[in-house]
């Protein structure tokens, strides 16, 4: 893959389908500066340990940004040259989900900070709906606004691909 991203490109699949190193990849191959814009936070050892894989994962010629809850300005900060990797939107809704914050009007804001970011952004983000109906109402409304949150990710993206078992299927778009 080579060539240039369009304004923003959603990643989606299930919990380790190759999404995030697809994503990396686009964003290496446009020759751009990379900043990483992460929305993990590291709440025990085990994922302490996964965001530290990923780091060495990725390796240090990326600019990291964590901004668990924040993720408007980090994207407001990124230069027009740089090429943006947020991972990921699944994350970043879980964090306002287990805050208690209006999750619309952060949609809302996520939706307006990615129509204004001056660089191309590729955005991460899991495919929730194709598991059974979870037994308790907060994962039932996780999945729900997950699924939400995902349609108007891909409604506002130019490029649009699912990764299963590490294959990439392009849903809307073509790749660079």
């Amino acid at each position: 893959m080579t060539g240039s991203l369009p304004p923003l490109t959603l990643v989606i699949g299930g919990a380790r389908s190759g999404k995030s190193s697809f994503a990396e990849g686009l964003i290496r191959a446009t020759q751009r500066p990379r900043r990483y814009i992460a929305t993990a936070q590291a709440w025990d050892d085990e994922m302490r340990a996964r965001i530290a894989q990923h780091r060495v994962d990725r390796g240090e010629d990326w600019t990291t940004v964590e901004a668990a809850l924040d993720l408007c300005p980090a994207l407001a900060a990124a230069g027009a040259d740089e090429a943006v990797l947020v991972d990921c939107a699944t994350l970043w809704l879980t964090n306002h989900l287990l805050a208690d914050h209006d999750l619309v009007a952060e949609a809302d804001c996520l939706l307006a900070a990615l129509a204004a970011c001056p660089a191309p952004v590729v955005i991460v983000s899991n495919e929730t709906g194709w598991g059974i109906v979870p037994e308790n109402a907060l994962a039932r409304r996780f999945r729900d606004e997950q699924g939400r949150l995902n349609q108007r990710l891909a409604q506002a993206s130019t490029l649009v691909v699912t990764v299963i078992a590490g294959m990439p299927l392009t849903l809307k778009g073509q790749l660079p």
